[in-house]
Parts: C-alpha cells; sequence; structure tokens
C-alpha cells in the first residue's frame, strides 16, 4: 500500500509516446474571461464619458445648425421637443423606461417651469448663434454665480470664502474672452470701419444674449427647485412634461415672431445642405434625451462632487471642439480665457465640495433643517421613488 501510494505521489504525466518520442501534454482549456456588462456600466469612466460625449455632442450640433443665416430658433426648439417626446414615448410603449401618464393638475403646477425652460433654451440658441463655443462655454459660468446668490436670497444658502474665489476667476474668464474677441475683430477688420463695426455689434449682440440666457437658466434652476416639491417628479416625468408643454408654446411662438415667407424658409434650408441640417436638428432632439440619462446615470455611478467636477473639467473639451470644428479663433487671450474659465470651474467644485464635506461634519443633533443647493435638492427630489 505504502509503494503503491508513493507511486502515485511521484506519477509525472509524460503524455503520448509516438515513434520513440514523447509528445508533451496538451496543455489545459482556460476560457478567456469576460467581462459583464454590469461591471462596465458601474464603471464610473463610462458615464462621464458618457456626459462629456453628449455635451459636445449637443453644443456643436446646435452650432452647427444655427450657423450661417438660420433664424428659425422657435422652430428649432420645437422640433428638438417632438422628436424627445415621440422617442420617450415610444420607449415607454416598448417598455424600456416608465413615467407618468399625462395630468392636467401636474401639468398646471410645472407650466411655469416650461415657460422658465423656454426662456433659457431660446436665448442660448441666440447666444450660441453669434458668438464662438468657447466664448459661449466661459460666459455660460457665470450663472454659477446668479444661481448661487438666488440660493443665498430664496434658500437660504451660504457662499464661503473659496466660493467667492472661484466667482472672481469666472469674471476675469469672461472678461478676458470679452478682450480677446473685440481685439481678434479690429485685427481682423480694422482695415474697413464698417466691417468692424458690423462684427462688433455681432459680439455685443451675443453678449447681450448671453446676459438674458444666464439669468433665465438660474431662473428655471432655482424655480424648478421650487416646483419640483409639489410633483415629486423622477429623470423622465420631468423630461415628458418640459418637452410636451413647450411644445404649444414654441409653435405660437414661432408662427408670431419668425418670418415664414418661401424666401426665408428656402435661406434657413438652402437646396445644397437642406437634408443635413434637417438631419442635425432631429440628432439634436435625441441628444436631449441622451444628455439627460448621461447626466442622471453620472449621478449615479460616481457622486454629486465627481459629476461637478466632470461639469467643470467638460468645459475644456466643449471650447476645444468650437476651436476645431468651427475655426474660433486661436490666440494667447483666447486659450488663456478657457483655461482660466476652467480653472474657476474646478475651484468652484472643490469649494462645494469641502462645503458638503463640513456640513456632514457637524455632529449633534440638528435643531434646523439642513441647506443644500437648488441643483443637489432638484436631483434628490427627483430621483425618490
Amino acid at each position: 500500500m505504502a509503494e503503491d501510494k508513493k507511486r502515485d505521489d511521484t506519477y509525472i504525466e509524460m503524455g503520448e509516446r509516438m515513434n520513440d518520442r514523447f509528445d508533451p501534454p496538451k496543455p489545459a482549456y482556460r476560457p478567456v474571461p469576460v467581462i459583464p456588462a454590469a461591471s462596465i456600466a458601474s464603471n464610473p469612466i463610462v458615464p462621464i464619458l458618457a456626459y462629456c460625449a453628449s455635451s459636445i455632442l449637443m453644443t456643436v450640433l446646435n452650432k452647427y445648425v444655427l450657423s450661417g443665416d438660420f433664424n428659425l430658433n422657435f422652430f428649432l426648439l420645437c422640433v428638438q421637443g417632438v422628436v424627445c417626446v415621440v422617442a420617450i414615448s415610444t420607449m415607454k410603449t416598448l417598455g424600456v423606461i416608465s413615467y407618468r401618464d399625462f395630468n392636467s393638475d401636474e401639468a398646471r403646477k410645472w407650466f411655469p417651469v416650461s415657460l422658465l425652460l423656454v426662456g433659457m433654451i431660446y436665448t442660448g440658441t441666440k447666444a450660441i448663434q453669434y458668438l464662438s463655443i468657447p466664448v459661449y462655454t466661459i460666459f455660460k459660468n457665470l450663472t454659477i454665480i446668479i444661481t448661487a446668490y438666488g440660493e443665498v436670497l430664496w434658500f437660504g444658502g451660504s457662499v464661503t470664502r473659496l466660493t467667492l474665489f472661484s466667482f472672481g476667476l469666472i469674471v476675469l474668464s469672461s472678461v478676458v474672452a470679452a478682450w480677446a474677441d473685440i481685439q481678434h475683430a479690429l485685427q481682423n477688420y480694422g482695415h474697413s470701419n464698417t466691417e468692424a463695426s458690423a462684427k462688433i455689434s455681432t459680439l455685443n449682440a451675443g453678449y447681450t444674449w448671453m446676459l438674458f440666457n444666464c439669468f433665465c437658466t438660474s431662473s428655471y434652476v432655482l424655480g424648478m427647485r421650487k416646483r419640483i416639491k409639489l410633483t415629486n417628479f423622477k429623470d423622465f416625468d420631468t423630461m415628458f412634461y418640459n418637452n410636451l408643454l413647450t411644445i404649444p408654446i414654441l409653435i405660437v411662438c414661432s408662427l408670431i415672431v419668425e418670418d415664414w415667407s418661401s424666401r426665408n424658409v428656402g435661406k434657413n434650408f438652402p437646396v445644397e445642405s437642406r437634408d443635413k441640417v434637417i438631419f442635425a436638428m432631429v440628432i439634436t432632439g435625441l441628444g436631449t434625451i441622451f444628455i439627460s440619462y448621461a447626466s442622471a446615470w453620472c449621478v449615479r455611478a460616481t457622486s454629486a462632487a465627481t459629476y461637478s467636477m466632470a461639469g467643470a473639467l467638460n468645459k475644456i473639451p466643449i471650447a476645444v471642439s468650437g476651436l476645431i470644428f468651427f475655426d474660433a479663433p486661436v490666440t494667447i487671450p483666447s486659450v488663456s480665457a478657457i483655461a482660466i474659465g476652467s480653472l474657476s470651474g474646478i475651484v468652484y467644485a472643490i469649494a462645494k465640495l469641502k462645503q458638503s464635506q463640513q456640513a456632514k461634519g457637524n455632529v449633534g443633533l440638528p435643531t434646523t433643517a439642513p441647506l443644500v443647493s437648488a441643483s443637489s435638492q432638484s436631483a434628490r427630489d427627483s430621483m425618490r421613488s
């Protein structure tokens, strides 16, 4: 028995003997590991990249449609709203997503928010029509300042020193961007007073629309915080009501304000690029779904701080996309403005992170309700089941 056990212990597999030689044993089969889809979806890099890609796609396509002689902005927004409603309704029918059925009482409560949304997206399209993508992206940061002080006045929020420092960087980046734009216009069109005046007038119109857009965006964010408590909407509920309620408003505004003569329609949809413009309009409508889902996905898979930081860093590729796709002027002042604007977003995200950590670090039983930002509260209320 002991000898048999010894033979078993010292047994070595030599393979099969073939013509006075031994072939080595065949290696054991090892299956190639397959990464499950769930781990990919939970990887924080994927939703961050999706969020950045959706932001760049929407900005570039809107700029493409609005470039040139296009002036049917209300019609563009209406098409985007219709495409979004049809798409999410189809996905609901197929069981991919779910949201509430239309309710007149909820629609009445949400209608003021839809009006603010119309103002926000319309002024945004007018601003990006007159400004380059880098300048538009930089000036968009001014919304942060208005929203922050709106929280202080309406909801009792607070502004720290680091937040004030980020606000200073935001204002500085906007001033540098405007100065770079005006200098570039004077250098290129300085030989002709008429062309230089026309270019500067276009820039001034863009700055004016951008200022209106900042106030409309802040009003929409702050107003949505108040209204979302009355309805307790989730992500797709908000998307459905926002787009559905804005469609009739946009149709009326388009018919009253915009020129629907055959000459103007032909100018907006020239024969040589008509199909491309219509395709881009449809894609931007689908892009609203993509960017909304990517934002919610990024919040779920990461954290509020990471999402804020991604939004701050996201301004860099968006601004660079304007330099690449639309031949925006690349000068030292313009690049400096992009760098300062991106830095201001990063500093602001760090300031909000520290503020939230200080709030979590307070010990003892609270005597008052904790203060949160409008964006954070809206996200919390919309995520509740």
